[in-house]
């Protein structure tokens, strides 16, 4: 479906997007994970034809991006940061007049946009001004507009940026529902950690430009190692005794090591028989922001959700 090959884009002499290369297959939903500026969305305009590469190549649905342009926009969806929805009119208007662009008879576009309204669960709103739909309702919309001449491959920049919690779990519902349902590839572009780990198949981390490690997301996270546990005790002194049971280093009142060699129950075991009783015992599973600290060596600090 989407084959890049040392893509770069460069604004004078500053590289957005580095060399980066990857593929993504029919029916699997892609995700791009990076914070602000990390050259997320320079990379999707290049392939939905926006801007030209400045060197390296990109092939969507078997189509060149910059020698067959045309192509590629007709087999496409695009649903970019910014909806740029006309608020005067109703979603139902809006939709039919989406149909009426691509060539499709009156009857036919609406239809399409009353098969739509549903699929995004806006029927009920949809002979409501636009303009007085929510900010998850208006990003339903904006999915539903770049469905209306059925495209092969979706492209999402940032889908729930600056949604509240609920509306962004109602994105998530569509874009699993579209993929599931009816076979859309999508690639998406995401600064939460949530969102990837929630919805990709696959993954692929982007820093300053270059894609830095690409997989699931259970793979990027098993390169970080396993289970953790983290042990906080009322003194120094038990922590410490605690860090010698476990041939460990104990950080003030505060133990943290892997489970490599250690079941939880062992771990209980060997501090009750210390009569060593923790204030506080967590158990934590490998994140996605592991797996950023280890490749980039930096802390992840990526978008924080915020409400619409």
């Amino acid at each position: 479906m989407i084959e890049v090959e040392s893509l770069v884009k460069t604004f004078g002499d500053v590289p957005a997007v580095d060399g980066i290369s990857f593929s993504v297959k029919q029916g699997e939903i892609f995700a791009f994970l990076g914070p602000n500026g990390a050259g997320k969305s320079t990379a999707i305009q290049m392939l939905t034809t926006l801007i030209r590469p400045t060197s390296g190549s990109a092939r969507v649905n078997g189509f060149d991006v910059v020698k067959r342009e045309k192509d590629v926009r007709l087999s496409i969806g695009v649903a970019l940061q910014e909806t740029g929805i006309d608020k005067v009119l109703t979603g139902r208007e809006l939709l039919v007049l989406q149909g009426r662009l691509f060539k499709m008879t009156k009857r036919e576009a609406e239809a399409r946009a009353e098969e739509l309204l549903s699929v995004v669960s806006l029927a009920e709103a949809a002979d409501r001004k636009s303009g007085t739909y929510s900010g998850g309702m208006r990003r339903r919309l904006d999915l539903a507009l770049t469905l209306v001449h059925r495209p092969i491959v979706l492209f999402l920049d940032e889908p729930t940026t600056g949604l509240d919690p609920a509306s962004r779990i109602e994105i998530w519902k569509e874009v699993r529902r579209l993929n599931q349902e009816f076979g859309t590839t999508i690639f998406l572009t995401t600064q939460y950690l949530e969102e990837a780990d929630e919805l990709a198949d696959r993954i692929a981390i982007i820093h300053h430009g270059k894609i830095v490690v690409e997989g699931t997301a259970e793979e990027l996270k098993q390169t970080v190692g396993g289970e953790s546990i983290s042990l906080v005790f009322h003194t120094d002194s038990e922590a410490r005794a605690a860090a010698e049971l476990f041939g460990q280093t104990a950080a003030g009142p505060s133990l943290v090591f892997e489970l490599h060699d250690y079941t939880l129950t062992d771990v209980v075991r060997k501090l009750d028989e210390q009569a060593l009783q923790p204030e506080r015992l967590t158990v934590k599973q490998p994140s996605l922001d592991d797996v950023f600290l280890k490749v980039t060596g930096e802390s992840y600090e990526g978008g924080v959700p915020s409400v619409d």
